[in-house]
């Protein structure tokens, strides 16, 4: 931040600097002129030369070369005071060197408190080389140098004030500014991290739901064959049939996965109930349960679909794993406020409250992005019942009216 207020302060003066420095050297050019055509030789007009020579070459090299270790801006405005007093006190022709040199003070100052106290400086060293001039404090001295010096001196510090205050300003909005760009830079970075987290949970929501369910299903299915060889070789070889789709499943829910990710309004590949059934039918299949299912011919978006078919394969997965039920009912209606999937099982049941796995977690955050809820109502004894509802958009709703 200080390095950028630096910058901009620098950028001012450079510019305000450019602008007076045609004039300086005109009326440097003019000055030394004047003193060696028109005045008579004598030490006064080498000793002004002198001077001015000395605050030209000065201004001249750190005008020229500003990152020099020897003339410093404020070895400059030393001389630049001397060679004011020494004007003053040798010619009398000050007054328009002292008016054209203001802006230096202010310029290679920097500081007011520093701009002022050589400004101050350099007003005391010129009426002083003046009084000692003219031999005393003269009227002509009161009337006509010390007022028009002190209104030149305070239009420069008004000018210069303001000149900072402007400075000041335009530093505080470039200093807010890069703030500003710096906070959206973080606020950016801070959506893309949470966004690729949550792709991330996204994926592994997903892969659960389908994929990790179909290799369970494929690990018990296979040892179960292998078990049934010898003895239930009938049976083993449906049982290899059902692994052979179940791969061929979960190569399509792969596909699927893939596919999600062109974007969520793509149209649903078949109906809800068609997808539901077809994975109720594998279900029964495979465990040997009786499905009750009714299931309602929804047309819904691909995000709908693919939530209501996570929640099923999600519960199923629960039953299967945990319940030891024997009968399962699943229930696909439509609602004046959209879609009610209802599963249920007579299995054991769980304590709700006591329940921590990733599946519950995950179908409620699938169906919160919808804008639905999932609602768990279950105890020790009486089986299960999982409620899933999700809000259907103006067009979905007039599909499947």
């Amino acid at each position: 931040m200080t390095a950028l207020a630096g910058s901009t302060a620098d950028a001012f003066w450079t510019t305000s600097l450019r602008r007076w420095n045609a004039v300086c050297w005109v009326l440097f050019a003019v000055m030394a002129v004047g003193l060696v055509a028109m005045d008579r030789p004598g030490g006064s007009k080498y000793a002004a030369l002198v001077l001015l020579g000395t605050m030209v070459l000065c201004y001249a090299v750190l005008y020229r070369f500003p990152s020099n270790p020897v003339v410093r801006p404020h070895v400059y405005l030393s001389v630049l005071v001397m060679a004011l007093g020494g004007l003053a006190y040798l010619r009398g022709n000050y007054a328009a060197l002292f008016m054209v040199t203001l802006p230096h003070y202010w310029m290679f100052g920097r500081t007011p408190r520093v701009s002022m106290m050589f400004l101050g400086l350099a007003t005391a060293a010129t009426l002083t080389g003046t009084v000692l001039r003219q031999d005393g404090w003269t009227v002509e001295f009161f009337t006509e140098v010390l007022v028009s010096t002190l209104i030149v001196v305070a239009v420069g510090v008004l000018i210069g004030l303001w000149a900072h205050s402007v400075v000041a300003q335009s530093t505080e909005r470039a200093r807010l500014i890069t703030e500003l760009e710096e906070t959206q830079a973080r606020l950016s970075e801070a959506h893309q991290r949470q966004g690729a987290a949550d792709e991330r949970e996204r994926l592994a929501r997903d892969i659960h739901d389908t994929l990790a369910q179909g290799f369970a299903s494929i690990i018990v299915l296979a040892e179960a064959a292998r078990a049934g060889l010898d003895s239930e070789p009938d049976r083993s070889a449906q049982q290899l049939r059902s692994i052979e789709s179940t791969a061929r499943e979960n190569l399509a829910e792969a596909r699927e996965l893939v596919g999600s990710a062109q974007g969520p309004g793509r149209a649903a590949a078949g109906s809800v109930a068609t997808t539901l059934r077809r994975t109720l039918d594998r279900f029964a299949e495979d465990t040997g349960l009786t499905v009750d299912a009714e299931l309602a011919d929804l047309e819904c978006d691909q995000q709908t679909r693919i939530a209501l078919l996570r929640c099923t394969q999600e519960s199923l997965a629960n039953v299967r794993k945990h319940a030891r039920a024997s009968t399962v009912g699943v229930v696909l209606a439509r609602q004046p406020y959209g879609v009610e999937l209802e599963i249920t099982d007579d299995g054991t049941g769980f304590v709700v409250a006591k329940s921590s796995g990733f599946g519950l977690d995950g179908m409620r955050k699938r169906l919160a992005e919808l804008g639905g809820r999932l609602t768990v109502t279950s105890s020790v004894g009486d089986g299960t019942r999982v409620l899933a509802l999700i809000p259907l958009t103006g067009e979905a709703r007039e599909a499947s009216a």
